[in-house]
């Protein structure tokens, strides 16, 4: 019971800190990255599509995204989709690939971004602190149901304070690096 709870949280940990590399990469710094447009959808024949699944994503140059779909008529569709996307992008194209490059990020916009990061940071650590409280939970109604004995429950307490505290570690790195990532000019 002790192995599968903890092994349970761990997993859900490791889930809450995908979801928060996920949302850290759709913060846009000002060098270009292929990531940067995986969660726009383009209308290909009526169905809403992931751009990838489209057309080429490949950088041009630290600065800048190619898109080359792989059919002709599909090229304005995913220069719309691009520039209607929450990114604030300006593509053009030139002939079948189409540009987007990255604009410079100001001072105060960076700021912005890095408070989006830190909040997205701490809902992070909720969430692997939510785990950590829904486990302790687990625990000690086992204990109360004298399925563990107290010496176990408090050593899974002490196991899943370590994974927690492993993973807000991780989370703060996380967020050190996009920062990092931020500030770079």
């Amino acid at each position: 019971m002790i192995p599968e709870l903890k092994k349970n949280s761990e997993q859900k940990m490791l889930k809450s800190l995908e979801a928060l590399k996920h949302d850290l990469a759709k913060v846009r710094t000002g060098r270009a990255h292929t990531g940067l447009l995986d969660h726009i959808q383009v209308d290909y024949y009526g169905t809403p599509m992931p751009i990838n699944q489209v057309a080429n994503v490949t950088l041009v140059d630290s600065r800048t995204i190619g898109v080359q779909p792989w059919e002709k008529n599909m090229i304005s569709k995913v220069e719309k989709a691009i520039r209607d996307g929450d990114l604030g992008l300006n593509p053009a194209t030139q002939g079948d690939l189409i540009r987007v490059p990255m604009p410079m990020l100001t001072e105060e916009r960076r700021k912005e971004l890095i408070k989006v990061v830190k909040h997205e940071g701490e809902n992070a650590k909720i969430a692997v602190r939510n785990i950590r409280r829904d486990a302790i939970a687990h625990l000690k109604e086992a204990l109360k149901k004298h399925e563990i004995s107290e010496d176990d429950e408090r050593r899974a307490q002490d196991e899943v304070q370590k994974l927690t505290d492993k993973y807000v570690a991780e989370v703060d790195k996380q967020l050190a690096d996009k920062e990092k990532d931020l500030m770079a000019i």
